[in-house]
C-alpha cells in the first residue's frame, strides 16, 4: 500500500524557516492526513484533512477524516504528510471515536515534536489559533494531486475563544479563528501554542452571518487519549510572553540588586559600628592597664624611697653591711619604676582586629542536588517539569561527565544540541545562589540542521579540570548561541538545595 501514496508524484523538498515563536514551533507537529480509497489498484477516492502530534510516532486528527479507513481497512490508505522535510508516510488507526469525533494514527519512521495539551482555565475573549490545511488554500494554490503531499507548513489563522457548547454528548470550544474543510483534525492553539481543541467542524455565514469554528474541547482529547493509553504532556500554566517574562525577572534581578546592596550597607554600618564599640573597649582595657603599670612604678618608687631611707639609717648607726645591701635594694626598685614607668602600653587603634568574614559563605552550591521548578520565574509552554537532580563539582563539571563553560555575571553554561529532538537547550547553573536554568529553543529543520553543524566543532565533550579546554568551549558555544533566534521558547528556572543524606 506504500507504494500507492507514491503514485500521485515525486515528492519535493519545501519548507519555510520558522521563526522562533510558540505556534512555528507547535506547527512543526501538525500535518496533513490524506486518505486514498483504492480498488482494484486504482485510486478511486481522495480526502484530506489536518492532524498534530501528541507522541513522537502518534497523531491525532477527526474520526471523520478517517473513518473509510476504519471502513474499508483493506482498500483506503492514510497518508501523513510532515510540515517539515521531503517525503510523506503512511498511517495506521490505531484507536477512533466516532462519537468525539476523535481518531489516533501511529506513523512508521517518522518522528514528529509533540505538541503538549493545555488543561488549565479559558476566559472568554482570549486569543486562539488554529493551525492546519484547509482545502480553499489547496483549490487555490495546488496544481496537481501530487501537491497535496508535498510537506509544507501549516495555514495559520487567529481569533478569540468564544464560549463552551455541547455538540450532542461531547463538549466543544466555539471560536473565531477562520478554519475551513481540511482543517478538520487540526489543533485549535493558545498564543504559547498548547493544544485546547481540535478543530472539526464550522458554521456557515449565510445572509451575512458570522462564521464560527467548532474545535474537540481539550477535556474530551484527554480522555480519548488515556481510554487508547496513549501519553500526552498536559500543561496548566499561564501564558506569559517571554519578552514578559523576561522584563519580570530584570525587575525582579534590579530588586534583589538593591536588597543585596541595601544589605551590604546595613552589613557595612553594623561592622563599622563593632569596630568603633571594639576599638572603645580596647581603648578601656589599655588605660586600665597604664594605670595599672603606672600605680605599679609609684609603689616600686616608694618602696625604693624606703629603702633609701633605710640604708642612710643603717649607714648612721655604723651597720655598713646591712646599708649597703638596703641601698643597692633602693637602687634596684628604683630602677624597676623607671622601667615600668617606660613600658607602659600605648593605645593604637590600627592594633584592634578587623570583625572575620564567616568560612564558606561564598562558597557556592556544590555536590548532590535536587532542584525544584519556580512557577513564578518560569515559562513552560510543552515540557513536563520534573525535579531535577544533578552532581555539581566546582570546576563545572556536571553529573561526573558534562563540561559546563564559565559565563557572564558568575555562571557556568553548556548547550545540548541532540540529535533525536529538535530542540536547543542552554543550560545554566549559577552556584552562589543555587539556580539552575533550561532555556529552550525550538527549531526548524534548517535551523536545526544549522545548529547541530555548529555543534560538530565543540571538541570538549567530557569533564576536563584545565582553563583552557572550558575557555575553548566556551567560543565554541558562542558560535551556536549565534545561529539561535533572539528569544526562546521556553525558560525553566530551578532553585537546587542538597539533596537528602549529603551535607
Amino acid at each position: 500500500m506504500a507504494r500507492l501514496l507514491l503514485m500521485l508524484g515525486f515528492l519535493v523538498a519545501w519548507a519555510v524557516p520558522a521563526q522562533a515563536d510558540d505556534i512555528s514551533a507547535a506547527g512543526r507537529g501538525v500535518v496533513r492526513v490524506v486518505t486514498i480509497a483504492v480498488v482494484d489498484d486504482e485510486v478511486v477516492g481522495f480526502g484530506h484533512g489536518s492532524g498534530f502530534a501528541v507522541g513522537p510516532d502518534r497523531i491525532v486528527t477527526n474520526a471523520h477524516v478517517v473513518e473509510l479507513a476504519g471502513r474499508y481497512e483493506g482498500n483506503v490508505v492514510i497518508g501523513v504528510v510532515p510540515s517539515e522535510g521531503d517525503k510523506s508516510y503512511q498511517g495506521r488507526l490505531i484507536a477512533l471515536d466516532q462519537e468525539r469525533d476523535l481518531a489516533l494514527i501511529e506513523v512508521q519512521g517518522l518522528k514528529l515534536p509533540p505538541l503538549a495539551l493545555y488543561n488549565g482555565p479559558i476566559g472568554e475573549g482570549e486569543a486562539t489559533v488554529a493551525l492546519g490545511y484547509p482545502g480553499n488554500v489547496d483549490l487555490a494554490t495546488a496544481q496537481s494531486a501530487s501537491d497535496y503531499i508535498l510537506p509544507q507548513s501549516p495555514v495559520r489563522s487567529e481569533g478569540v475563544f468564544s464560549g463552551l457548547r455541547r455538540l450532542g454528548t461531547t463538549g466543544v470550544l466555539l471560536h473565531t479563528a477562520s478554519i475551513a474543510r481540511g482543517n478538520s483534525g487540526g489543533p485549535l492553539l493558545d498564543r504559547c501554542g498548547r493544544v485546547l481543541g481540535v478543530n472539526s467542524a464550522l458554521t456557515r455565514g449565510d445572509d451575512g452571518d458570522a462564521s464560527f469554528g467548532f474545535a474537540i474541547a481539550g477535556s474530551e482529547l484527554a480522555g480519548f487519549l488515556r481510554e487508547a493509553g496513549q501519553q500526552a504532556t498536559l500543561v496548566g500554566t499561564n501564558c506569559i510572553s517571554m519578552e514578559e517574562l523576561l522584563a519580570q525577572d530584570r525587575a525582579a534581578a534590579a530588586d534583589a540588586a538593591q536588597q543585596d546592596a541595601a544589605r551590604a550597607r546595613t552589613a557595612a554600618e553594623r561592622a563599622a559600628a563593632a569596630r568603633a564599640l571594639a576599638i572603645e573597649s580596647a581603648r578601656e582595657r589599655n588605660e586600665a592597664t597604664r594605670e595599672n603599670f603606672m600605680a605599679g612604678a609609684a609603689l616600686l618608687l616608694v618602696l625604693a624611697g624606703l629603702a633609701a631611707g633605710g640604708a642612710g639609717l643603717m649607714a648612721t648607726r655604723g651597720k655598713r653591711r646591712e646599708a649597703i645591701w638596703a641601698g643597692a635594694g633602693g637602687g634596684v626598685l628604683l630602677l624597676g619604676a623607671v622601667v615600668l614607668f617606660l613600658v607602659r602600653p600605648s593605645f593604637d587603634p590600627d592594633s584592634v582586629p578587623e570583625a572575620s568574614t564567616p568560612a564558606g559563605a561564598t562558597a557556592g552550591m556544590t555536590g548532590k542536588l535536587l532542584c525544584t521548578l519556580v512557577p513564578e520565574r518560569s515559562r513552560v509552554t510543552v515540557s513536563a517539569t520534573p525535579e531535577v537532580a544533578m552532581d555539581w563539582q566546582a570546576n563545572g563539571c556536571m553529573n561526573g561527565r558534562t563540561q559546563y563553560a564559565e559565563a557572564p555575571n558568575s555562571g557556568w553554561e553548556r548547550i545540548l544540541v541532540p540529535d533525536d529532538e529538535q530542540t536547543v537547550s542552554v543550560l545554566r547553573y549559577e552556584p552562589a545562589t543555587g539556580t539552575y536554568i533550561n532555556t529552550r529553543y525550538m527549531l526548524g529543520a534548517d535551523r536545526m540542521a544549522e545548529a547541530r553543524r555548529l555543534r560538530e566543532g565543540v571538541a570538549l565533550k567530557q569533564c576536563a579540570g584545565e582553563s583552557a579546554g572550558r575557555a575553548n568551549l566556551a567560543t565554541q558555544q558562542a558560535a551556536i548561541r549565534g545561529a539561535l533566534p533572539p528569544l526562546p521558547n521556553e525558560r525553566l528556572v530551578y532553585q537546587c538545595h542538597p539533596a537528602r543524606g549529603t551535607n
